[in-house]
């Protein structure tokens, strides 16, 4: 065993009972679920009120971020609790429900307020209230009782933000009238209209206002398309006719949605709350829960396998823990560039809603079904999905990304241009964040178009565009968008997936740059790992022809070569400047590998230039069978920009 094996190898903690378990029946994952509980334990105060799993802190008070920690982990107990597994740290949950709504103990969690942090935690104390009340409302007095009521129902009169925070007091609500409790029936019919009318169509919803453009996992797992299945389920004899609307838009959402997972059970990273993790195949659980039959190919036995495999996937994500057993603020590493202002170490525990199948009984076709695997030859290679304006792609060799053009938060969010400016997302090659403010290497343009006019000390690249559309051009459709990062700096972009040709590894990318002031440009390809298999140091130049990994950069492309695959960029048009080189991501900047290395093509601009770039991004995974095999032919087979667009570049 290497010395680099053996430091690899080597860990503060034991290996968390989450990474062994094989997740592969309901009583692993109910066991996998329990995993998650127990640590947790250790976190709570004298009361049970709150659980504390970290120290940093959050744009919110310490007594919100600590219910985070008591209610989150409700998204898994409430449906094990539901499906009749017994679990013997229950009690100590009803205990902090208790006491946290009790204005009289001393770890009353406290009223809410105008777009309070505890809103957010209603919601899943609400769902616990409607399957697991038994646990969590039968066995209360009436005083207690009375204190849940009025603690949840202190949210009815408050501002909430116009987004999907109106589901977590539809849930208030609904987790009350279900057990015949008080509670406002017509501010949950307004909250329901309201939320209503973010609906874009085909199962689409926008996370707000027509306003913007935000179509990110919150309209899917993390909340929209989630908690509309949950209501489906819980109001089907209340509410019939918009229980059966929410089942059909999750009937056509799903046949979006699966593009966004690849074979190996990984979903494509875009947006916000990355730290989430799971959470992200909620949507899959969800439609188990609320008993949604599918289209086909998405079988009972497709639909486990989506929320298994990624659940497995998670598995051999061993960093995602601290050495006491709790999760970490991250991605597949312990990681707070990528997080939020409202990232809490209690917060990734929203991961926790990927377990609301476990309120089904064994018998339930999702877990009586056969697992089956994704079914790759009855999905399109290529597909447009006009809502969230991306083509996913699903090469010949299994890797599985997206093009993007017109998602913005609507809010200042931390690197909200890594998080929805990007031109492509993979599964494989997940996405990179700024780790600083000072030269290209913490800005990592992974994906990017990234331009300076300061010399190369801070940089800007896409966070927004003035416009973006879906064109069809030689009937394969192509993402256009225009950005002006300056007053007197427009750039438009085209974006191009793989046609069916040789060149299926290769998407395609045309900027016309016009600028009024003297810049410098880099642009990236995928980021990927970038240490030496055998002794983990930083890999150095190979001889392409021979060389099993390493880096290669001439005068206008650049390539990497290691365990996680091949990615390479090419400057494409004859006349350009630009070089290949390889940039140094800065550590702990990408959310899967911690040490990367990006292929990128830099460039310099007059004031008064408009030059045009034409970029060809070359990316493998490890994950094809035989990469090591067909990655050189495939970086020889190169791209090319089509007639209609060259025409165009010539004609300016």
């Amino acid at each position: 065993m290497s010395a680099h094996s053996i430091a690899e190898a080597n860990r503060a903690a034991p290996h968390h009972p989450w990474s062994r378990n094989p997740l592969r029946t309901r009583e692993d994952v109910a066991s996998a679920c329990k995993s998650l509980l127990d640590p947790l334990r250790a976190g709570f105060s004298p009361k049970r009120a709150y659980i504390r799993v970290g120290s940093t802190g959050t744009r919110f008070d310490e007594r919100a971020a600590q219910i985070e920690g008591h209610a989150r982990p409700l998204w898994g107990l409430a449906p094990l609790l539901a499906g009749g597994t017994e679990y013997d740290g229950a009690k100590l949950w009803v205990e902090g429900v208790v006491n946290g709504t009790d204005p009289n103990c001393p770890e009353f969690w406290g009223n809410m307020e105008n777009i309070d942090q505890r809103m957010v935690e209603a919601c899943p104390i609400g769902f616990t209230l409607a399957i697991a009340n038994k646990d969590f409302w039968d066995p209360l007095t009436e005083e207690q009782k009375r204190n849940v009521e009025a603690w949840l129902a202190s949210m009815n009169d408050k501002e909430m933000p116009n987004t999907n925070w109106l589901w977590f007091r539809v849930f208030a609500n609904l987790g009350l009238a279900k057990n015949n409790a008080k509670y406002d029936q017509d501010r949950l019919e307004k909250d329901v209209n309201h939320l209503n009318t973010f609906y874009r169509g085909d199962g689409w919803s926008n996370d707000g206002p027509a306003s913007y453009r935000q179509m990110d996992y919150y309209s899917g797992s993390f909340a929209i398309q989630y908690l509309q299945l949950l209501y489906a389920k819980l109001a089907e004899k209340t509410d019939p006719v918009r229980a059966d609307e929410f089942r059909n838009r999750a009937r056509k959402y799903a046949l979006d949605f699966v593009q966004y997972y690849d074979r190996e059970g990984r979903s494509i990273p875009f947006g916000r709350s990355m730290t989430y993790r799971f959470a992200m195949s909620g949507f899959w659980g969800a439609v188990a829960f609320a008993d949604v039959e599918l289209p086909k190919p998405l079988s009972w036995g497709v639909v486990k396998g989506l929320l298994l495999r990624n659940l497995r996937w998670w598995s051999t994500q061993p960093d995602i823990f601290q050495p006491n057993g709790m999760l970490n603020i991250g991605y597949s590493y312990s990681n707070t560039y990528l997080a939020e202002n409202y990232n809490s170490p209690q917060s990734p525990y929203w991961c926790m809603l990927a377990f609301a199948p476990l309120a089904l009984p064994e018998s339930h076709p999702f877990w009586s079904s056969q697992e089956e695997e994704l079914p790759v030859t009855s999905l399109p290679h290529i597909s447009v999905l006009k809502h969230p304006m991306h083509i996913t792609i699903r090469t010949k060799k299994g890797h599985t990304y997206l093009l993007s053009s017109g998602q913005a938060c609507h809010y200042p969010l931390k690197a909200t241009q890594a998080k929805y400016g990007k031109y492509a997302y993979s599964s494989a090659f997940p996405y990179s964040v700024p780790t600083g403010s000072y030269t290209l290497e913490q800005f990592v343009p992974d994906n990017a178009l990234a331009l300076s006019d300061d010399a190369g000390e801070t940089w800007k690249m896409r966070r927004e565009v003035l416009d973006a559309e879906i064109q069809m051009h030689d009937d394969q459709p192509v993402l256009v968008s225009r950005m002006k990062p300056w007053h007197d700096v427009e750039v438009k972009t085209w974006l191009l997936p793989p046609g069916d040709g040789d060149a299926n590894d290769w998407h395609v990318r045309v900027h016309k740059v016009a600028t009024g002031r003297a810049l410098q440009s880099g642009e990236g390809a995928f980021a990927i790992y970038g240490c030496r298999e055998a002794d983990g140091r930083t890999l150095t130049s190979f001889d392409v022809q021979s060389g099993e990994e390493g880096t290669h950069a001439s005068s206008a492309e650049a390539l990497v070569v290691s365990r996680a695959g091949a990615v390479g960029i090419v400057e494409l048009e004859q006349t350009s400047t630009r070089t290949g080189t390889i940039l140094d991501s800065d550590a702990n900047s990408n959310l899967v590998e911690a040490r990367t290395l990006l292929p990128t093509l830099r460039g310099d601009l007059k004031a008064g230039d408009t030059k045009w770039y034409a970029t060809a991004v070359f990316a493998i995974p490890e994950s094809s069978e035989r990469w090591k095999d067909e990655w050189r032919a495939a970086w020889a087979k190169r791209p090319s920009v089509p007639t209609w667009l060259k025409e165009q570049m010539t004609s300016t």
